[in-house]
């Protein structure tokens, strides 16, 4: 489908790209990882078209489309959130049938977090996270053969990032994507690539098993470059003993000669896997660092959350977790004495807070250096470990003495980063504090914070960094605040079978349950002509006019047939469905194309189940 051909690509006379070859065929799902500066997104942005290599080609078949979601992107201001989604439909040579396109329009906003009241706002009210998700609904929509997607998640809360799993694992799309959210490739990819120094390596396996791969590569890397430098400075050594003794005269020019045609190796370094980055010991603070009873916050009319109670102890490792717009930081800045609030909340005794926000990247003195930076605030052994530290956040060699004042943004927020680790708290808030860190430094940071013996709570988005390391989930929505004991996974395991328990006292088609955990067979049709579990679309107007209510039973009978018609569909995809688990039952029929196959009739029966759903719903 798709063929990389020996490309090198050059910035300002700086490589990035060396002689890369490799095919993406189609349904393939590859993460594309490496540090920051790699090269990933330029390799996204060769493949899209927007830039051109220096040399090599790049190769696609004649029809091929492709789907492009840069981390950043221009929008139009003057349409509805609907229309601009619409525009995927009326500008496709190929029209599909317009009602299903809308309903798996209105499926794709709201599994992307919108709600149906967000329909006609113009897009010029979103915010930039929220417009990144509109293109990549219009992008998803489109169903191109092939999806370039460039950190899809920075803007998605956990519910969305989930539904994008899902879409994408059932997608006939094939898939390259940069992402630093490990579980999110882990569940998606099922092949990585990796970009290092120019080069890539390439495993036809998911990031869990490359990084099992990986270490084992880098350290006979590591190995082959340490005795080639031992070589290489024995033969200098010889060289520079007998350069003038004509006795050696041969020797000494066949060991130059040999140097220079000698392929130097080169190996990545540095290697964070043995970091060992401490807090320093926290002050101990009072039995409770927060309690909060019957807290209520509004911003004019609208509540964001009201009646919230709840205390946390010290040394509890807290998230807090749900969508967008639902009042994770504004709790935070309340609980920061930023903003003011109505009910309880009490700071406990000693409380020493260490506050990460995506602003504190503002406060950095930009006179000062990268290493001046930390080495200002460092202490004690820690010192001796500052350019380790550096590195292990992408500030290694020359970047360390860069004036804060040139750093980029997504920079400044790593060093403030860096900066709050090495303060003595006892009460750590962080904000998202992964949306610019690589999977290296993610890493550094989440082992330092299981350490740590004082008080965290932790706004993120990223499963496998909160995997392990809190014990307790807070999830705000609907303008409350629910506890919930155990881990990240605890929670979203709960959640699914809430979210389960919820539709099946909603929705009729769930209600016997297949043991197995297939999708269950809907309700058939009773014999008064009525879908079972239907609601009654009869007008509540008993003075409606005859050609009123002839109107209604006419739209009412419309709406019937075409629930027949989806729950026929729904048969149909059911028994097929029953044929290919009989099928994978048997090892032999276990192959790649038979799994897509499957997950394939099961992501057609979600479809079929949302319109049946929206269908009784009118």
């Amino acid at each position: 489908m798709l063929t990389i051909d020996h490309i090198s690509m050059e910035f300002s006379s700086r490589p990035v790209l060396d002689d890369i070859t490799f095919l993406v065929n189609r349904k393939e799902r590859i993460a594309l990882v490496g540090k920051n500066g790699a090269g990933k997104t330029t390799l996204l942005r060769l493949i899209a078209g927007e830039y051109q290599p220096t040399a090599g080609r790049i190769a696609k078949d004649a029809d091929m489309t492709i789907g492009y979601l840069p981390q950043v992107m221009l929008f139009q201001d003057d349409r509805t959130l609907r229309d601009e989604v619409m525009t995927v439909y009326t500008n496709s040579p190929e029209h599909q049938d317009e009602a299903r396109f809308i309903a798996e329009m209105d499926r794709t906003i709201i599994g992307l977090g919108f709600e149906r009241r967000d329909f006609e706002r113009p897009c010029s009210e979103f915010s930039g996270g929220w417009r990144m998700r509109i293109e990549l609904a219009k992008i998803l929509l489109s169903h191109p053969d092939l999806l370039l997607l460039d950190e899809p998640t920075n803007h998605l809360d956990i519910e969305s990032i989930q539904w994008l799993e899902d879409f994408l694992k059932s997608s006939p799309s094939a898939v390259l994507m940069v992402s630093h959210d490990r579980a999110f490739i882990d569940n998606v990819c099922n092949r990585t690539i990796e970009i290092t120094l120019g080069r890539i390596y390439d495993y036809n396996v998911n990031y869990s098993r490359f990084v099992e791969l990986r270490k084992e590569r880098h350290e006979q890397q590591v190995r082959a470059y340490q005795n080639q430098q031992k070589m290489i400075a024995d033969t200098e050594d010889f060289i520079e003993r007998f350069r003038y003794k004509a006795t050696k005269a041969v020797q000494v020019q066949s060991r130059i000669k040999q140097l220079e045609k000698l392929e130097r190796l080169e190996v990545d370094l540095e290697d964070t896997s043995r970091l060992n980055l401490r807090f320093p010991p926290a002050p101990r603070s009072g039995d409770f660092p927060i309690i909060i009873e019957d807290l209520r916050k509004d911003f004019g009319d609208h509540n964001v959350f009201h009646d919230v109670t709840f205390t946390i102890r010290r040394g509890e490792k807290v998230a807090f977790v749900g969508k967008n717009g639902e009042g994770k930081s504004t709790l935070v800045k309340c609980i920061m004495g930023q903003l003011d609030y109505l009910g309880t909340l009490k700071i406990g005794h000693n409380v020493k807070i260490g506050y990460f926000a995506q602003n504190q990247a503002a406060l950095l003195d930009g006179n000062l250096t990268v290493f001046e930076t930390i080495d200002y605030v460092a202490v004690g052994d820690i010192r001796t470990k500052i350019r380790d530290i550096l590195g292990a956040f992408m500030f290694g060699g020359e970047a360390s003495d860069k004036k804060v004042k040139i750093l980029s943004g997504g920079e400044r927020s790593r060093l403030a980063m860096i900066r709050l680790l090495l303060e003595p708290c006892n009460l750590l808030i962080l904000d998202e504090p992964t949306n610019h860190l690589d999977m290296q430094s993610k890493d550094v940071l989440k082992a330092a914070l299981q350490d740590f013996d004082g008080t965290l709570i932790c706004v993120s988005h990223d499963r496998d960094f909160l995997n392990g390391l809190v014990s307790k989930v807070y999830e705000f929505g609907g303008g409350r605040v629910k506890e919930h004991l155990g881990g990240i996974y605890d929670f979203l395991r709960a959640k699914r079978l809430t979210s389960l328990d919820e539709l099946n006292r909603k929705n009729p088609l769930t209600q016997n349950a297949a043991p197995n955990g297939s999708i269950p067979t809907v309700s058939r049709r009773s014999t008064d002509g009525q879908s079972q579990g239907q609601a009654s679309v009869e007008p509540s107007n008993a003075k409606l006019d005859y050609a009123a209510q002839k109107a209604a039973a006419a739209e009412k009978r419309k709406k019937e047939k075409q629930i027949a018609e989806v729950e026929n569909a729904i048969a149909t995809l059911e028994a097929k469905q029953k044929e290919m688990e009989l099928l994978l039952a048997l090892p032999d029929n276990q192959t790649q194309e038979n799994f897509q196959k499957y997950e394939s009739v099961k992501h057609q029966i979600e479809q079929k189940m949302y319109e049946w759903e929206l269908l009784s719903e009118e």
